[in-house]
């Protein structure tokens, strides 16, 4: 049970060819699942359904099709770019909108970043991990069991 505006096309087939065959609306309603106002409504008025509410989109599925083209050809440019080529292929269009349609298709329209490697200054500065540790650790056990003169495999399966 619906509104009007809510009837799916069977639905309003149904009112149709009932209302030509001279039943009530409240048998009509019953048969196609609705209410008997919507029934009402649609045979009095002949609505297609609801318009959509809000601001039109400015760009047509066509554009927004080439701009999905764009995307795929080169995930790696960036909005000002993407912008560009839309706009130089004769959509009007803002780089909010641009932006917009390019987050629809799933997609970031941003130059990954490239993280620069560290320097040996930074690399020494940084703190080492558990296994660099437990690894210096074992490295300096074996050499003070050598210098003992101990068995250094006695050791290893201490350790691990």
């Amino acid at each position: 049970m619906g509104k009007t505006a809510d009837l799916t096309v069977v639905q309003k087939t149904i009112i149709d060819t009932l209302h030509k065959e001279g039943k009530s609306q409240t048998f009509i309603a019953k048969e196609a699942g609705c209410s008997q106002s919507a029934v009402s409504k649609h045979v009095n008025r002949k609505l297609n359904g609801r318009k959509k509410c809000g601001r039109k989109r400015c760009t047509t599925n066509r554009e927004n099709c080439s701009l999905e083209r764009l995307v795929k050809q080169n995930r790696f440019k960036n909005l000002g770019e993407l912008h560009k080529e839309w706009t130089e292929a004769g959509v009007k269009a803002s780089r909010a909108t641009t932006h917009r349609r390019v987050k629809e298709f799933g997609c970031s329209c941003r130059i990954p970043l490239v993280k620069p490697l560290l320097n040996h200054r930074q690399r020494q500065r940084r703190p080492k991990s558990s296994f660099q540790m437990r690894a210096s650790f074992v490295f300096h056990l074996e050499t003070k069991v050598l210098e003992s003169g101990g068995r250094v495999d006695k050791l290893r399966a201490q350790v691990a």
